[in-house]
């Protein structure tokens, strides 16, 4: 192992503090890393270990399609099934493939869940996702066009899969992808109450102090798979170990992916496809409140590396450092002298309705807030901002953003004036059959969902520009929430309130019509 991994491995629980964690790092199937450190339940005072179970979460999506793809070779074979399990759904319906690739159009159902009102800590679970999931009338996008992530796209695979076999989930992977690899205790953690050996998940940090998560969610091709440190690294070894036959498994996930109109897609399969240092990268992350993982494949270089949080601090970013040890790389670094861009403020997607707020985020940089997560954009010389993922750059006809992986460019709407208070009322959104309240409270406007999975809690809206509001949602079911969702006010030619459409990148273009004071 080099003097850099050496201290690369050495400062990662510092740099990421919490609990405990594992990582591992392979070079051509030969382990250079296997270590672990802290603790797998700080109450208990249980060490972490390379065999402690761990919750993977949404990495399991590519162990879901691995074992779609041993199953059924062509999954379209399953279509005629997919379109039986959303008997509601109006216009086109997308296939089991716009599924494997978060092509579908589905609003994610965690984040409909919100709007059903789901308390942050409800249970979650088969009649809970089934209720949102088939009660679909509407996507936010024609299957295959765009990306955007959806959690029960994978859950759908799974319970499809199900049907097909005639067995359980569980049972299926451990025949066709477990046992195969040499996984030996990998096994679908299905329900995020508890782990058979105790291993908890933290939420909170080193200033605040950590506590226990509480999560209540029930799933399986979604986020389901329960697996050791060296679960993992057996599952490296066997991606290496097959680099070099298309047949493999590792290698159909990791073929090229396209959008309807040809458009390479960066995801595929339940994986990322992305660069670092130069190279291509394949890889997924995985989150939920208490856990966060990442693993990702160099395949030039022949490289792995595992990461495991039992607590919030950034895998990725762990994993990237790792990586730019083993390769004797080096992160690129903003110009903090470059000027500010002079397209910071409030704008609108035109396609998706949802608010685009810029600000400055020093260093050379500037904040975008349209996604799920706020982005850190790169200031460069030509007066444009990126990241490698979303490029802003100002051009005749006004501000562009484009972000390929989404298959998605647009000149956005420039937005401004102020918000009347004038809001306050009941709004019913008929499509999902779950209202909104908004409410003057002292001079101050609020809002909460609710629906068939509860009364959601009030939250303070924020007003970003003429009949332009945002009501956060910093916590959910899911470990990243759906964020701010843009509330943008409808009037009649009187100036009456009529209707109010709500979005955010996870569920877009709801609208809610007034129905009561």
């Amino acid at each position: 192992m080099s003097r850099r991994l050496d201290a690369a491995i050495a400062a990662l629980p510092r740099a990421y503090p919490g609990p405990g964690g594992a990582v591992a790092v392979l070079r051509q199937g030969e382990v250079l890393v296997r270590h672990a450190w802290g603790w797998a339940n700080a109450e208990r005072r249980m060490p972490f270990t390379p065999r402690t179970l761990f919750r993977m979460c949404s990495i399991t999506k590519q162990f879901t399609c691995a074992a779609l793809l041993d199953a059924v070779p062509d999954p379209s074979d399953l279509d005629d099934a997919l379109r039986a399990r959303l008997p509601l759904l109006e216009g086109p319906v997308p296939g089991v493939l716009h599924l494997c690739h978060n092509q579908s159009g589905l609003r994610d159902y965690w984040a409909v869940a919100m709007l059903h009102g789901s308390p942050v800590e409800a249970p979650f679970g088969t009649d809970e996702a089934q209720a949102v999931v088939s009660g679909t009338r509407t996507l936010h996008f024609a299957p295959g066009t765009r990306y955007s992530y959806a959690n029960q796209n994978f859950r759908l695979l799974s319970d499809l899969l199900e049907d097909r076999e005639g067995e359980a989930f569980a049972d299926i992977l451990r025949r066709r992808i477990f046992a195969r690899c040499g996984m030996e205790t990998a096994f679908v953690a299905a329900d995020t109450r508890a782990l058979p050996d105790g291993t908890e998940g933290y939420e909170g940090s080193q200033a605040s102090g950590f506590r226990a998560a509480e999560n209540r969610i029930l799933w399986t091709g979604d986020a389901g798979l329960g697996a050791s440190l060296d679960d993992m690294v057996a599952w490296e070894r066997h991606i290496d170990a097959t680099r070099d036959d298309p047949q493999a498994l590792p290698a159909r996930l990791a073929g090229p992916v396209a959008f309807a109109d040809g458009a390479p897609a960066s995801y595929g399969f339940g994986l990322s496809r992305g660069t670092e240092f130069g190279r291509a990268v394949f890889g997924h992350g995985g989150a939920l409140r208490g856990w966060r993982s990442h693993r990702l494949y160099v395949p030039a270089e022949r490289v792995s590396i595992v990461v495991m949080f039992n607590h919030l601090s950034d895998a990725h970013a762990a994993a990237v450092d790792l990586l730019a040890a083993v390769l004797d790389a080096s992160r690129s670094v903003p110009v903090a002298d470059l000027p500010v861009p002079p397209w910071l403020g409030t704008w609108r997607e035109p396609e998706t309705g949802l608010s685009v707020r810029i600000d400055a985020a020093g260093s050379g940089r500037v904040r975008l807030r349209f996604g799920h997560v706020a982005e850190r954009l790169d200031i460069r010389r030509d007066g444009s901002a990126g990241n490698g993922r979303t490029l802003l750059r100002a051009d005749a006809g006004g501000l562009r953003m484009e972000r390929p992986q989404e298959n998605q460019a647009s000149t956005l709407v420039p937005w401004s004036g102020e918000a009347r208070p004038d809001i306050a009322g009941r709004y019913r959104c008929a499509e999902l059959g779950a209202e909104l309240e908004i409410a003057d409270a002292g001079g101050q406007i609020y809002g909460a969902f609710q629906g068939i999975l509860g009364r959601g809690r009030m939250e303070l809206l924020e007003p970003i520009g003429q009949d332009l509001w945002t009501l956060p949602c910093p916590r959910a079911l899911d470990h990243t929430p759906p964020g701010d969702w843009t509330l943008a006010i409808l009037r009649t030619t009187d100036g009456r309130v009529a209707d109010v459409e709500v979005g955010c990148w996870l569920a877009r273009r709801l609208t809610y019509a007034k129905v009561g004071a």
